[in-house]
């Protein structure tokens, strides 16, 4: 097996790599690519690829000759991609059609297995049922709106011989997140707060919204196991990845509160209140059990005990880093 992945130095990438050498070990090659390639501690080298940029997938495909392709590259934060929507369709749809149409120009048997996103549905979430891979795709912002057309793309390159799968992973968090997101955003704040950084004061937007949860090291595992099954899944098969349990953002904020021991006030921060149009998103992994053989195994508590445990240690090692109003870490 020649294994590719793309957006490798991402959140979630050293996760895959090291689920991908536990289960394979020497019996599959794995090369790591992003937009910016070097040294990366988890990864050890990872080669340079734009996926914006057609002739170099070429050139790397026509390297390379991979068996599968993981398509992990993409702007990772919604708030990112509605800000430079021209950038997210370059990468969501542009990228992920450049890497299809190279595969099948080689005429290679390549499987590209790509990873969208459990927003792509949108509106459908509304009826506040779990949403399984017939909903309708109802998108309501660049982001979910420019994978949801990678998704549908592939679809239907998948009746033109492109063998391919189609993940659609829910909300996951873990260490190594950005504090772009809610957990590590709460948990970076209860940190700085423990060490004496910020007075003890969380601020907060819109806190009733549920989500979907999962541990990072559960969908790095899914990711695996299509992988491992995708001689027998049919080509172009969407397939959720999600926990099927919702979760209130203001329930995770209290389980990371209950583990300090310091007394903390929460406080509403209008210019963070942006009720959401969804007040619940929450998938169902039924497909994922049969064809993948998978399910969560990680409690979301541990993960949220992780998350904290992560943002302590970084106040910890470089208070310098965290003090006063430069706090950003992306």
């Amino acid at each position: 097996m020649r294994i590719a992945l793309t957006g490798a130095a991402g959140f979630v990438g050293p996760y895959v790599v090291e689920g991908l050498r536990r289960q394979f070990g020497n019996d599959a090659e794995i090369v790591a690519t992003s937009k910016f390639g070097g040294q990366y501690p988890q990864l050890g080298m990872v080669r340079s690829l734009d996926i914006t940029d057609a002739s170099a997938v070429a050139v790397f495909l026509d390297e390379f000759k991979p068996t599968h392709i993981l398509h992990l590259a993409g702007i990772a934060a919604v708030t990112a991609s509605d800000t430079t929507p021209d950038l997210a369709w370059a990468v969501h749809l542009h990228g992920t059609l450049n890497l299809a149409r190279a595969i099948m120009q080689d005429e290679s048997s390549c499987c590209l297995i790509n990873i969208g996103s459990g927003l792509i549905y949108g509106a459908s979430a509304r009826s506040g049922l779990p949403l399984d891979e017939g909903a309708l795709l109802a998108p309501m912002e660049e982001y979910s709106a420019s994978k949801a057309a990678a998704d549908l793309a592939l679809g239907a390159l998948g009746y033109r011989g492109l063998k391919n799968i189609r993940l659609r992973p829910f909300n996951h968090s873990g260490p190594g997140q950005s504090d772009s997101f809610a957990l590590p955003a709460f948990a970076k704040q209860l940190a700085r707060i423990e060490a004496g950084l910020a007075p003890p004061v969380i601020r907060v937007g819109d806190l009733d919204a549920r989500r979907d949860f999962l541990d990072v090291r559960d969908v790095a595992q899914a990711y695996v196991l299509a992988i491992m099954n995708s001689p027998l899944i049919p080509s172009g098969t969407p397939i959720n990845i999600a926990a099927g349990v919702a979760v209130r953002i203001g329930d995770i904020l209290e389980q990371l509160i209950r583990k300090s021991n310091v007394r903390i006030s929460v406080e509403r921060d209008p210019s963070r209140m942006r009720p959401s149009e969804t007040p619940i998103i929450v998938g169902s992994n039924e497909r994922a059990q049969v064809m993948l053989g998978w399910r969560p195994m990680h409690p979301f508590e541990e993960t949220v005990s992780n998350v904290l445990n992560y943002w302590r240690q970084l106040v910890r090692e470089q208070p310098e880093r965290y003090a006063g109003n430069n706090t950003t870490d992306k």
